[in-house]
């Protein structure tokens, strides 16, 4: 017990606030688009593995959802109009609660989710990349809970899914027997470019495709996979805590 002692004394408090850190210099972020000057040859748009690259009159535009982060589209454009950035904040909230839910529905999950946020983890046919920065939230850096948030066995208890993975056939019941039995008001959120924008296994009969066309989803979060602090970025945002 006195060695125990002596080495939490010894390390000292390592957790930190969720966006403290810098990220590495090879870091691929947020993609950024200079339309001004652009050729036109849509050779971007032609390699993209996930059909993220949107070309329309107005310009070029990158779905971030679909977006694997790869950097081809950036090695591949010889005016260099592409480029990464360091910013993973690209969590985003659909626009579901303004069209289908009434203001006094939002408010009582604002005041329920105000306070903690239970999740229930589901994979739907992940590669498990995501799983491993989920689990990152749990050790001392980051210290999910201390923002009143945590991870519970049962969607029972759940106030929010945590969906990982492009939606397999084999696991479609298990997603929507899942989603049936998490009590309302309850948030869905798709984690990583598989479950946000269902591109990076192609079209498949074994794949059903992102979790948005099979339950409604709240809260994306892209990425291949999202770093940790870029889940709790998104689960922030969620809690309206920003």
């Amino acid at each position: 017990m006195i060695n125990i002692l002596k080495k939490i004394i010894y390390t000292g408090i390592v957790t930190e606030k969720y966006d403290a850190s810098q990220v590495p210099s090879r870091f691929r972020g947020k993609v950024v688009v200079k339309n001004k000057g652009c050729s036109d040859c849509q050779v971007c748009a032609n390699i993209c593995p996930t059909e993220a690259i949107v070309i329309t009159g107005e310009g070029m535009s990158i779905n971030h959802k679909a977006c694997i982060f790869c950097g081809r589209c950036v090695e591949y454009c010889e005016l260099h109009h592409i480029r990464h950035t360091e910013n993973y904040k690209l969590a985003t909230m659909s626009d579901r609660e303004t069209k289908h839910t009434g203001k006094l529905l939002k408010a009582r999950i604002g005041s329920i989710f105000g306070r903690s946020l239970h999740i229930r983890h589901v994979d739907v046919g992940s590669c498990n990349a995501c799983d491993f920065e989920m689990n990152a939230l749990s050790n001392p850096i980051y210290d999910l809970q201390q923002y009143g948030i945590d991870f519970v066995p049962a969607p029972r208890h759940a106030d929010m899914l945590m969906v990982t993975g492009v939606v397999t056939r084999n696991l479609t019941q298990a997603l929507l027997m899942t989603y049936e039995a998490t009590p309302t008001p309850k948030i869905v959120m798709a984690v990583g470019a598989c479950a946000a924008g269902g591109q990076v296994f192609g079209n498949s009969y074994a794949v059903r495709g992102r979790v948005d066309e099979l339950v409604p989803v709240d809260i994306y979060v892209p990425g291949c996979p999202p770093r940790p602090q870029a889940l709790l970025y998104g689960l922030l945002l969620a809690m309206d805590k920003l």
